[in-house]
């Protein structure tokens, strides 16, 4: 299927600029080697020239190992006296944990919302719910452990990422593990975003490998925060999790060729 989606070239804006030194160079060669096959999704450059925060849908992905992440985040840091720069990067299996990686560093959240309005769109509230806690990571209790990206890169059928990761709160102390179904639909118009809980890593990879009964769901999204608030509500109660912020809502998904994706891939 040809591919009918032109993209910009990325903007670094490392012109005049030098790498800080020969290993900040040979990584930044190795990481943008490829990135004529980078889809810009969102970016922030901030007002002093000291730093820039980049979003991107690695297209080449789909070609890389079994499995591989398909988004990439970029901070790049410059030293504007010495005219030098230095970067650091991350490979996300969704786009809001790529989001998250940028806020921790600095990134308005607003500036990491992707730009594109294309592609599928979240099938409910709990998609998006889901994809807020992980953008927002309350605490830091998402602690990712492995994922994986199942994308044919074809219409005729869908796309599903996992992410399993261990969920730090003390409710979830008899299913610590959490596992992230995210499912594209075939006609790739919609997607789901689901959480299963498991007692290990073995429970969770077992489930995904034989599929041979439902998704064991966690909690809803709005019964941990009820019973975080009635917590906070408390005199006895100590540090309370914080409320997770309203968020703009992406679609954290993969596309055929041909189909740019909303807030993030085209290929």
């Amino acid at each position: 299927m040809a591919d009918t989606y032109e993209t910009q070239a990325p903007d670094y804006r490392i012109d005049g600029f030098e790498a800080a030194d020969e290993r900040i160079e040979e990584d930044f060669f190795s990481v943008t080697l490829s990135d004529d096959m980078f889809v810009p999704l969102a970016q922030h450059h901030g007002d002093d020239g000291r730093d820039s925060y980049l979003l991107f849908h690695d297209r080449a992905a789909i070609w890389d190992v079994p499995g591989a992440a398909e988004y990439v985040a970029f901070h790049l840091t410059r030293d504007v006296e010495q005219r030098t720069f230095a970067f650091e990067y991350e490979r996300a299996p969704v786009v809001p944990l790529a989001q998250n990686w940028l806020i921790r560093r600095g990134c308005p959240p607003k500036a990491a919302v992707p730009t594109s309005n294309h592609g599928p769109r979240p099938a409910d509230t709990l998609t998006s719910r889901l994809e807020d806690l992980l953008r927002s990571n309350p605490d830091g209790r998402y602690e990712v452990i492995d994922h994986h990206t199942d994308d044919p890169g074809s219409f005729d059928f869908g796309a599903e990422v996992r992410t399993l990761v261990h969920y730090s709160h003390p409710d979830s102390t008899h299913a610590p593990y959490r596992l992230f179904l995210d499912g594209t639909a075939k006609d790739f118009r919609s997607y789901t975003v689901r959480e299963g809980a498991f007692t290990s890593v073995e429970a969770a990879d077992a489930w995904a490998m034989d599929r041979d009964a439902p998704l064991p769901m966690a909690p809803a999204p709005e019964s941990v925060h009820r019973s975080q608030a009635a917590r906070t509500r408390s005199p006895l109660a100590g540090t309370a999790g914080r409320a997770v912020p309203a968020a703009p809502v992406t679609a954290p998904h993969h596309a055929p060729p041909s189909a740019p994706r909303s807030g993030r891939s085209a290929r």
